[in-house]
């Protein structure tokens, strides 16, 4: 089966959606992702961009995805679903528009802070304990000197607060607005409330903050790049992940099989 259809972009920023483990995910590299960021928030700077959705797929996304409609249609909303984890790039192998490489959140941040420097780009950062999300902004402030951020703000809120909490953002004048709130509240949040922001691009970031902020310690380059970083995430942390790991990861692997579009017989 063919790939989905381009996305209408400039030539430099074109790409290819392909369906792996179900999910429609972008044949694109982090550079290209950054191109991306750049041109959209540029864009919605013009006004009349509603903020593009920027989901992350790795084998917990494809797991709940799988099991779950609600989750799944709220995927569906996304305007970029990045291959976040290594396994979704190894499956796109059988599509003909494979992933270049993996685009981890956690990397993907520091590839966003160095473009939005460049081009004056404003983040703002929602999640995260307060001590946490602080350490993070302090972090990118010390490497990137330049990278404003506009605001940020602690995870921990009630519905109630929602309204204001968009509010503040929009009075930041944020350009990506990463929204580390845990899986599967950060997405739904990110759709909810999609229409009451100016952001030019959401980025969903997971547990993104506690590693830039070094709370949490990425495993060995040999295990991110051959798909078991969840391995060293395990040994890290077997109370809280074992359960969790043993029921999505086997399931993770066999939608990744069985729904992927493949090539076409040669």
């Amino acid at each position: 089966m063919a790939s989905l259809p381009t996305e209408r972009r400039s030539a430099d920023r074109a790409f290819k959606r392909v369906v792996v483990g179900g999910i429609k995910t972008a044949s694109v590299s982090r550079d290209q992702m950054g191109r991306l960021m750049v041109g959209d928030c540029q864009a919605a700077r013009r006004g009349g961009r509603r903020p593009k959705l920027v989901f992350a797929a790795n084998g917990h996304a494809v797991a709940m995805a799988g099991t779950n409609a609600k989750f799944a249609k709220t995927f569906q909303a996304a305007d970029i679903v990045h291959a976040d984890g290594a396994p979704v790039v190894f499956a796109s192998k059988l599509t003909d528009a494979p992933i270049p490489e993996r685009s981890a959140t956690t990397d993907f941040l520091h590839d966003a802070a160095k473009m939005a420097e460049a081009h004056g780009l404003k983040f703002f950062l929602f999640g995260a304990t307060e001590e946490i999300n602080a350490a993070c902004a302090r972090m990118l402030n010390e490497n990137y000197p330049k990278l404003e951020i506009a605001g940020r703000r602690n995870g921990y809120f009630n519905g109630d607060d929602e309204t204001l909490i968009c509010e503040e953002i929009n009075r930041s004048g944020a350009d990506v607005l990463w929204v580390g709130l845990g899986v599967p509240k950060e997405y739904e949040f990110c759709e909810r409330n999609r229409d009451n922001l100016t952001a030019g691009w959401i980025v969903t970031c997971g547990g993104c903050f506690n590693f830039a902020a070094g709370a949490y310690k990425r495993a060995p380059e040999w295990m991110q790049k051959t798909g078991l970083e969840w391995a060293h995430r395990l040994w890290r942390e077997p109370r809280r992940l074992f359960l969790r790991y043993a029921i999505t990861n086997p399931l993770a692997l066999f939608l990744l099989l069985t729904r992927t579009l493949r090539k076409p017989a040669s």
